[in-house]
Order: structure tokens, then sequence, then C-alpha cells
């Protein structure tokens, strides 16, 4: 079984509660009779719109959300892109390998409903100062458990891309997604599990900064708050 995960752009006469309609409604609807085995949608709305201080925009326009479908096989996917493309004004896909360092088995709902909380969608680009593989153990191998370990994540996967599958996608080297609780969106002490504790709340973004320093250029980091609904699990 293969993961695609496709960034998807809304349409400028699209509002964020139609957007997401959109895409929980017709468009997986279409995509789950086409056979896709799992399928998430995450998308930027006004449920996470408390969250804005925390999006990191270095490329415009910024996502509206992400789709991920797991598939027997990418080399059939032709259909499920044409049902995106038919929906949104841009999209950009790419085949990962996933790792889920953290399952979420603390705010399970059913099938459709929004998950509790906030996913925080992060699109990586790998410094040309790092090789592939040393890029991979600072993040993966290291950079994993001190994440953990700082922040209230109850949900945590990783998705490195093995390779685009739309023309002129953009060149992320891998997509993060964080399940945050719904207070951290609004509170540093909430998302950084140390709740009553100010001092230890700065202590942990420092180390949490010097450990994203070592493999991430910020410049080049997006980031994005969006609602999560897995539709098909």
């Amino acid at each position: 079984m293969e993961k695609m995960i496709y960034l998807v752009w809304k349409h400028e006469a699209d509002s964020p509660a139609g957007f997401r309609q959109k895409l929980l409604g017709e468009v997986s609807e279409k995509l789950m009779g086409l056979g896709v085995h799992r399928l998430r949608i995450s998308v930027v709305d006004d449920d996470v719109a408390p969250a804005d201080p925390l999006r990191i925009v270095n490329s415009r326009p910024p996502i509206s959300g992400l789709v991920s479908m797991w598939v027997d096989t990418a080399i059939d996917r032709k259909p499920l892109e044409e049902t995106l493309e038919n929906a949104v004004a841009r999209v950009a896909g790419y085949l990962v390998t996933e790792s889920e360092p953290i399952v979420n088995t603390r705010h399970l709902v059913p099938d459709g409903q929004r998950t509790p909380g906030m996913c925080q969608v992060a699109l990586l680009q790998r410094p040309p100062r790092l090789a592939r593989e040393q890029w991979l153990e600072i993040w993966l191998g290291s950079h994993t458990q001190v994440a953990v370990g700082l922040q209230s994540t109850f949900g945590y996967r990783q998705n490195v891309v093995v390779r685009t599958l739309t023309y002129a996608a953009p060149p992320y080297d891998a997509i993060v997604e964080e399940n945050f609780p719904e207070a951290a969106m609004t509170d540093p002490n909430v998302f950084f599990d140390s709740v009553g504790d100010e001092a230890r709340t700065r202590e942990r973004q420092k180390q949490m900064y010097q450990s994203c320093a070592r493999f991430i250029d910020f410049d080049k980091i997006d980031v994005m708050p969006t609602s999560e609904y897995n539709m098909k699990s």
C-alpha cells in the first residue's frame, strides 16, 4: 500500500467553510467511490482561526488544505487527481513514506467527524548544507524524541517525500502532521505541555528552536494549523 499526500489551494471565490464542505462532501465521496483504502482531509478553516499566530508562510499563496490517500499503487492515481483538480484551484501531489511516532489514541472520533484540537501541518525543505541522509538522521533519529518530550502532541506523523506526483509541485522533502489540544492554539503553556510554569515554557521553546535549527532553514518552512477529518480509516 502507498500513501499519497496532495496539497490543495482553494479558488478565491470559495470561503473557508465552503471549501471545507466541498472537500468533506462531494470530493470525499468521489475519492472513496474510486476505492481509496483510507482518506484523511486537513483543511484551513474558521475552527483553527485562533491559531493564526502560529502560521509560518514562506511560500505564496499558502495552502488551503491537505488530502491524504492510501492506495494499492500510485500508478493508478489519475482518476483521483482529476477529482481533486476539478474541485480546487491548484494541486501538488507527493508519494510519501509515513512514520507515526505518536498514534492518536486519546481523541478518537467516528469517521467524518472533526478530530478535536488542531492538526499543525509543516512543509519542510532540506537545507542545502545537509546531505539527505544526514538531514534524515538529525530529524528522524534525534529531533523526534526532542519534539515528543517538549510538546503536548497527541498525534504525530512524519511523511518523507519519495517523489513528486504532479507537475511543478513545490520541492518539499517532507510533510509533518502534529495533533495538538484545542487550548494549544492560543496558549503556549499548553502547546509546550507546561501549564502553570512560564519559565518551563520559555525553556522548552528555546530547546525546540535549537533542535529545529539543526535541520530546518526557517525562511524555507511553511506551517499551517488545520482541522483534521478522518473520512475513511
